[in-house]
C-alpha cells in the first residue's frame, strides 16, 4: 500500500529493480468482445487508453498487481494477456492511492481506469472475464487478438510510426464477424438463430462483415480530422491532424494514411502514407504492396496532387503531379525532354535524371509533373510548375 507520492516512488523502484520485471512497449486494459456461442473466442478489445514506451511505473505496478493476484507473469515473452480480478483491482487501487484524488481530465490517466473498473455498479451485466491487461514486450508477430488491437490502436492514435510495427499474421489472429454498428456477431450465432431472428422481427441490420473494425468506432479523431464516412477508413489506419476523407472512392486501409492535413478522395492501400499538404484526386489509387508495387511501400512526398483516377505503384516526391488517369509502377518507361532533363537537375542537384528513366527513378526526384502524351500514348515527365495548395479552410 502507498500512503504518499514518495512511497508510491518507492514501490515502483523496487518493482523495477526485481529480475522478472521488464519495460514494456506497449500496454493497457481493454474491455473484449467475446463470441455469443464460443465464449472464449475474442472478436474485438477496446482500449480507453494505451500506453506506448511511457508510463514505465504504470506498468510496474499493473505487473506485479498481476503476480500478487497469482498469474503466470512471464515477462520474457513477446507479450502478456491477462484476465483481471478483484484481487489485480485492489492491488493497484491500494497502491495509486496517492494520485486517486487528482486523477481527472488528461491527469493521471491509468490512475482513472483502474478507478472506474474498481466504481462499475453491480448491475453493468459485466464480469471480470470482460476484460484483459495486455503488455508487448516484443515487437513480434501478435499471438492473440488482443495484442493485435493494441497495435492497431498504437498506429491509429499516432503513437507508433506507420509501418513501424510488426503486424505479421495479424489476420490470423481475428475472427471474420458480423458487424451491427461497434458490436461483432458470430456468423455462427446469426446461422444458428436466422429463424428465430427473422420470425421474430430482430434480425440485425448488418453494415459489413469483416475482421476488422472501422477507426471511428474506436479512435477520436483531432479536431480539424474530418471523416465523411464512417466505413472509409480501417482501425489500424493513420490519420494526420486536419486529414479530410471524402465520400464515394476514397478508402483508407490498415497500417497506411497521412503525415499532415491531407484531402482524401482516393484510395490510400495498406502499407501506403501520403505526406503534408498532399491531394489524393477523386478515384485516385496509391497501391500496397500486394498489388503491383514489386513489394515497397509506397510514399508519396509533401504537396504532392494524384488526380482523379490515377494509379501509383511507385513512391513519388514532394511537389509532383500525376494527371488524371495516368498510371506510373515501377517499371514504367517515361520519357524526358532535355529541357525537362535540364529543368529538373535545376532542383535536385545531385540526383541521376536522364531523358529515360522508369518509375521507381523518380522516388527522390522533387517537382516532377508526370502526363500521357495524347498522340503517342507515351508517358512523360516534366518539371511542375503549379503548386499544389490545400484549401486551408476545408483542413
Amino acid at each position: 500500500m502507498a500512503y504518499t507520492k514518495d512511497e508510491f516512488k518507492k514501490l515502483v523502484e523496487d518493482i523495477q529493480a526485481q529480475s522478472w520485471y521488464r519495460n514494456p512497449i506497449g500496454f493497457g486494459i481493454a474491455k473484449i468482445d467475446r463470441g455469443q456461442l464460443n465464449k472464449e473466442k475474442v472478436l474485438q478489445a477496446n482500449y480507453p487508453l494505451i500506453n506506448w514506451n511511457e508510463n514505465f511505473g504504470s506498468a510496474a505496478i499493473l505487473l506485479n498487481a498481476l503476480k500478487i493476484a497469482g498469474e503466470n507473469v512471464d515477462t520474457s515473452k513477446s507479450e502478456l494477456v491477462c484476465k483481471l480480478s478483484d484481487t489485480f483491482l485492489t492491488e493497484c487501487i491500494e497502491a495509486f492511492r496517492p494520485y486517486i484524488p487528482e486523477a481527472k481530465g488528461e491527469d493521471h490517466k491509468n490512475v482513472q481506469v483502474i478507478s472506474t473498473l474498481a466504481s462499475l455498479p453491480i448491475d453493468s451485466g459485466l464480469t471480470a472475464d470482460d476484460y484483459r491487461v495486455v503488455f508487448i514486450f516484443e515487437d513480434e508477430a501478435p499471438q492473440s487478438p488482443e495484442t493485435v488491437y493494441l497495435k492497431l490502436y498504437a498506429l491509429s492514435t499516432g503513437k507508433a510510426a506507420l509501418r513501424s510495427l510488426n503486424l505479421n499474421g495479424a489476420f490470423g489472429q481475428l475472427h471474420n464477424c458480423a458487424w451491427v454498428g461497434n458490436q461483432p456477431i458470430e456468423l455462427d450465432w446469426l446461422r444458428a438463430n436466422e429463424i428465430a431472428l427473422k420470425l421474430s422481427g430482430k434480425y440485425p441490420s448488418i453494415t459489413k462483415v469483416d475482421k476488422f473494425p472501422q477507426f471511428l468506432d474506436h479512435v477520436i479523431p483531432a479536431d480539424n480530422t474530418r471523416i465523411l464516412d464512417t466505413n472509409k477508413v480501417r482501425m489500424g489506419a493513420q490519420l494526420a491532424a486536419g486529414t479530410t476523407v471524402m465520400p464515394g472512392a476514397a478508402y483508407v486501409n490498415f497500417n497506411a494514411g497521412t503525415e499532415g492535413a491531407v484531402m482524401v478522395e482516393g484510395r490510400i492501400s495498406s502499407s501506403a502514407k501520403v505526406g503534408k499538404g498532399s491531394d489524393v484526386g477523386g478515384g485516385a489509387s496509391i497501391l500496397g504492396v500486394l498489388s503491383g508495387t514489386d513489394g515497397v511501400p509506397v510514399t508519396i512526398g509533401d504537396n504532392t496532387l494524384l488526380g482523379a483516377n490515377s494509379c501509383t505503384g511507385t513512391s513519388i516526391a514532394d511537389s509532383c503531379i500525376l494527371d488524371a488517369g495516368v498510371t506510373i509502377l515501377p517499371g514504367t518507361k517515361i520519357s524526358l525532354s532535355e529541357k525537362a532533363v535540364a529543368a529538373l537537375k535545376e532542383i535536385n542537384p545531385g540526383k541521376e535524371i536522364s531523358t529515360i528513366m522508369k518509375g521507381s527513378d523518380f522516388q527522390d526526384i522533387n517537382g516532377v509533373h508526370f502526363r500521357v502524351n495524347s498522340q503517342t500514348g507515351q508517358t512523360v515527365a516534366m518539371r511542375s510548375t503549379r503548386e499544389v495548395k490545400l484549401n486551408a479552410d476545408l483542413h
